[in-house]
């Protein structure tokens, strides 16, 4: 019997789990998002009005600047090294970082001293980067990346813009007293469904007397690129700006969702075609980010560090040499962006930094 998923990636997973028994949920998603052949993320651009989501470089060009302000001026803080790495974990089609060097213009020799690299593992979306920044910024030198541990040494500036909740979570299901992980395995008509895996101990960072049927994630891979980062920071100085949705203490319940069309999907369902994510556990990253040394700054809000870094006198300029209907374009993207219903208060930012650097702007 096959799983009701009709995807092909649906189909290998089903098989591995009948001779193998249930899969974590990080492997799930794993294989979801990232396998060569059918991953969601290495098969397809899944942006803009023609894909699955929109994300905020692509909503306003302003979310792009202000960000490219706050680079610059932690560039000056740093001491105005005469070369620094620039990077940006999943660039999508390199819209942010298009916006981010118009911005760093306004310093040429900080624009100057950037050397681009981007850690991306779709080749749908680097060719989409690649003519995007040669477009913008022709002779650009830009290298990428598979991992973020092969970005060249030297002093970091390091974007993030939801990135971390797409890394694979594991859950652990708190009933009877007792923990297990949370696990998915096919159900007797052959769908993918969550079953109980072996009992564990309490899962680190979790609160304690959690309630009888409490759900709680972990994200290891996010840990430890978090520790990476403190401890890259903390050895030849910089900054990590992490912007994406989630909560800024650790806590219970099940945030693991698919997105599929510009709607929610169900999670289970042909894996390979939906985004998978989960909130991102702020406090989970600042803890491992301390664990090498580096300084935590927030989390804060989008409204509060957009507001603060200058999106609204941003917005007032470029109005002011637009027409009416463009202007009107720009203000609805940049009420999207900071907006509490909508982007401005479930989207947070955080900082990490070396010891040096305090009172962040926006923080």
């Amino acid at each position: 019997m096959n799983p009701r998923g009709v995807s092909a990636l649906g189909w290998r997973l089903a098989e591995t789990i009948r001779r193998d028994g249930p899969i974590s949920v990080a492997d799930f998603m794993t294989a979801a998002l990232t396998d060569p052949t059918d991953g969601y993320y290495t098969t397809r651009d899944p942006l803009g009005a023609g894909g699955d989501f929109v994300t905020s470089p692509e909503i306003s060009q302003v979310f792009g600047e202000i960000v490219g302000v706050w680079c610059a001026e932690l560039w000056r803080r740093m001491g105005e090294p005469a070369h620094f790495v620039l990077a940006e974990l999943g660039p999508g089609r390199g819209t942010l970082m298009t916006d981010l060097l118009r911005a760093l213009a306004v310093l040429p020799a900080c624009a100057a001293a950037a050397e681009l690299h981007l850690v991306e593992l779709s080749p749908t979306l680097r060719a989409a980067q690649a003519a995007a920044l040669a477009r913008r910024h022709p002779g650009r030198i830009v290298v990428w990346h598979d991992r973020a541990e092969t970005l060249p040494p030297g002093p970091l500036l390091l974007i993030a813009n939801e990135f971390l909740d797409a890394l694979p979570i594991r859950q652990w299901h708190h009933t009877g007293g007792r923990w297990t992980e949370r696990c998915i395995g096919l159900d007797a008509a052959g769908a993918f469904a969550f079953v109980a895996g072996p009992t564990a101990a309490p899962p680190p960072g979790a609160p304690p007397a959690p309630a009888d049927g409490a759900i709680f994630e972990t994200n290891e891979v996010a840990s430890t690129l978090a520790e990476a980062l403190g401890g890259r920071l903390t050895a030849t100085g910089g900054a990590a700006l992490l912007i994406d949705y989630g909560h800024a203490k650790s806590g219970f319940g099940d945030t693991l969702q698919a997105v599929k069309g510009h709607g929610y999907a169900p999670v289970l369902a042909d894996p390979g075609t939906a985004d998978l994510t989960a909130h991102v556990d702020f406090a989970a990253v600042a803890r491992a980010a301390g664990q090498a040394g580096a300084r935590s700054h927030g989390p804060v809000t989008q409204h509060r560090f957009l507001i603060a870094n200058g999106i609204e006198q941003r917005l007032a300029r470029l109005e002011a040499g637009c027409d009416i209907a463009t202007g009107a374009r720009l203000r609805q993207g940049v009420r999207r962006l900071i907006d509490p219903q909508e982007m401005g208060r479930l989207f947070k930012v955080m900082a990490l930094t070396d010891a040096s650097l305090t009172d962040l702007p926006g923080f």
